[in-house]
């Protein structure tokens, strides 16, 4: 009787212990034009939310997000970008990162900002034209991204801010 007892309780402490640290990502929209629909599409081409919270178990990779006006491709051709990798760090530098994304097939469409809510408030960024300092617009402009080296970071994204 004692060993189940105990044996009941040693997985007790290890779920609370997991779940105490299990790894949680939660992006949130803001949608400020009055019209679209904010989209967020995994890396595999899954649609992750038109406009809702959406919250990650577990590390996000290879996100993609941008208000669809009508005009937008289904990976935002033709639209501003928003990338995000949602990661708890391992090591110093591998955490989560974000950044804004005008490289050909994007293109301007409207006023786009994100930043980190939580340890890595107030990073962020937000694009206000076709010429800002602020996006990708060549593959080497890594400069833009805007990282996070805390657990669970959470992203709201604004459209027209």
């Amino acid at each position: 009787m004692f060993t189940s007892i105990k044996a009941a309780t040693f997985a007790m402490i290890a779920f609370a212990a997991g779940k105490a640290l299990a790894e949680t990502h939660t992006i949130t929209f803001n949608n400020n034009c009055g019209r679209g629909t904010p989209m967020l599409i995994s890396q595999t081409g899954q649609v992750l939310s038109t406009g809702g919270a959406f919250t990650s178990n577990g590390p996000l990779r290879g996100a993609i997000a941008y208000l669809q006006t009508g005009s937008c491709g289904f990976n935002g051709e033709g639209c501003t970008l928003l990338e995000t990798t949602l990661v708890n760090p391992s090591t110093a530098g591998s955490g989560s990162s974000t950044d804004l994304s005008l490289i050909p097939p994007h293109a301007f469409s409207v006023t786009t900002g994100f930043g980190y809510i939580g340890g890595c408030a107030p990073a962020g960024a937000d694009c206000n034209n076709a010429n800002c300092n602020t996006a990708f617009h060549v593959p080497t402009d890594t400069f833009v991204q805007v990282a996070c080296q805390q657990d669970n970071a959470n992203l709201v994204i604004t459209f027209c801010l």
